[in-house]
């Protein structure tokens, strides 16, 4: 090799050395930043949500109409992922304490029946917790969820305005300051 082309070599490995650390860099910053507040959804897009009928991971179908004229909290979670586990004991203490103010917290499992039934077992839940049917799935970037990811929480007023919407997990102390 010659003295010339090493040095083409070295400033090659140099320069994929350089766009692997920014690529790395990028990739901490984009994913540890913290979670996003959404712009909200397009009435359209809502309405379609709460004219949904989904099934428990029994079978059971529930239409999310059944809850109209209450605060709404829709959950898009899955049991696979930790950050919606994580914010699901909260859920349900939170839908305990504010049940009897007309809140109504829905879960809506991105996964199987299967799975869905298995978690509720293992870890119940003091809401609803539904299977997400290929419409709902395809309404959530309408609602506001452009990424797709997960959790994505819509807070929806009784009388069916979206308050706020959030892609990453809700502490309790947070939903308390949006709640009734």
């Amino acid at each position: 090799m010659t003295p010339g082309s090493q040095s083409h070599l070295l400033g090659r490995i140099a320069l994929a050395l350089l766009l692997a650390l920014t690529a790395f860099a990028a990739g901490l910053y984009f994913g540890h930043r913290p979670p996003s507040i959404q712009a909200n959804p397009s009435g359209a897009a809502v309405q379609e949500l709460l004219r949904l009928e989904l099934p428990t991971a029994e079978g059971t179908p529930q239409a999310l109409s059944q809850w109209q004229g209450q605060w709404r909290i829709i959950n898009y979670w899955a049991t696979w992922c930790p950050p919606c586990r994580e914010e699901m004991p909260e859920f349900s203490r939170l839908q305990k304490e504010y049940r009897a103010k007309g809140v109504q917290f829905i879960g809506i499992a991105l996964d199987s029946s299967e799975n869905v039934a298995a978690f509720s077992q293992a870890t119940p839940a003091a809401y609803p917790l539904l299977v997400a049917s290929p419409s709902a799935i395809r309404n959530l970037k309408a609602l506001g969820n452009e990424q797709g990811a997960l959790p994505y929480t819509l807070i929806i007023d009784p009388k069916g305005t979206v308050r706020e919407t959030r892609l990453g997990s809700l502490s309790a102390a947070e939903l308390r300051t949006m709640l009734p």
